[in-house]
């Protein structure tokens, strides 16, 4: 009988220790549960200055402790957001704290392609052309939000929007708040900060980044124009940084086996996304 008794007790144990490696956004006074009780621990630091949850206040993980976090545990009650997140990343320690997810968005596997975007849109589609893309009408000098050009804009229409907002953001709508599509500056950091590797993983072909021990995979994931996707020896990753110049470009990174690079690409054809988060550090 006592070794029954010990061998519940040893599996309750293992299964608590489970259950704390689950990662509950917005669970900021760790009792397991997201109530009210967290937003008033978020609401306490911001008046009074009470760092007993210090650690756990920056539930939508932006590397600030605002308002902001307390609409976001309101969200997870309300339903908005599930607050759970199983999506692994790797600290390459990069100066900017950015830390990469492993594996692309719509991937089950670093070496998966994972799904493709119209820059801007949210989901997958058959075809990436002006004629379907969200926010034009119908032409690529018809630009209906994120437009700093007037010469780009429908009817000379212009926002000056020149990064992403959530709703528009693939990494963010498809994985949760506290994931986003990188900018520009991160790609770039990624690109110049890391060693590249070209390389095959699982028989998929693309790029081992390192830096300091750790690593991630970029298949060679290629890219939508029209209905058609190029044949598996070029990547093409969003940023969520409009182009420059033309309106109707956003930054991208581009590679091949010899060569990466920080480009502008029309923003109706169907590329990657490899989201990035803030360190807490």
């Amino acid at each position: 009988m006592k070794i029954i008794y010990s061998v519940i007790a040893m599996l309750a144990l293992t299964a608590a220790a489970m259950a704390q490696t689950t990662v509950v956004r917005g669970d900021v006074n760790c009792d397991g549960y997201v109530t009210t009780s967290d937003a008033t621990a978020i609401y306490d630091y911001l008046l009074n200055g009470d760092e007993t949850y210090i650690t756990t206040c920056d539930v939508d993980n932006d590397g600030y402790i605002t308002v902001a976090d307390i609409t976001f545990v309101y969200n997870i009650i309300l339903g908005g957001d599930t607050g759970v997140d199983n999506h692994e990343y790797v600290d390459l320690g990069l100066p900017s704290g950015t830390l990469w997810a492993t594996m692309n968005v719509g991937a089950s596997t670093p070496e998966e392609y994972g799904d493709h975007f119209a820059w801007g849109e949210t989901t997958p589609k058959e075809v990436y052309d002006w004629s379907t893309y969200q926010w034009c009408n119908g032409r690529w000098n018809k630009m209906t939000k994120y437009c700093t050009v007037s010469t780009y804009g429908n009817n000379g229409f212009v926002d000056n929007l020149t990064e992403l907002e959530p709703d528009d953001d693939a990494a963010t709508v498809n994985w949760g708040s506290q994931w986003c599509t990188p900018t520009k500056e991160q790609l770039d950091e990624l690109r110049t900060k890391c060693t590249w590797t070209w390389t095959t993983s699982n028989g998929v072909k693309g790029y081992k980044v390192s830096r300091n021990g750790k690593s991630l995979f970029l298949p060679a994931a290629e890219g939508y124009s029209g209905s058609y996707l190029s044949s598996g020896t070029l990547g093409y990753y969003w940023s969520r940084t409009l182009g420059d110049t033309k309106s109707y470009y956003a930054n991208y990174l581009y590679f091949y086996s010899s060569s990466v690079s920080s480009e502008a690409f029309e923003r109706s054809s169907g590329c990657s996304v490899r989201a990035v988060r803030v360190s807490q550090k």
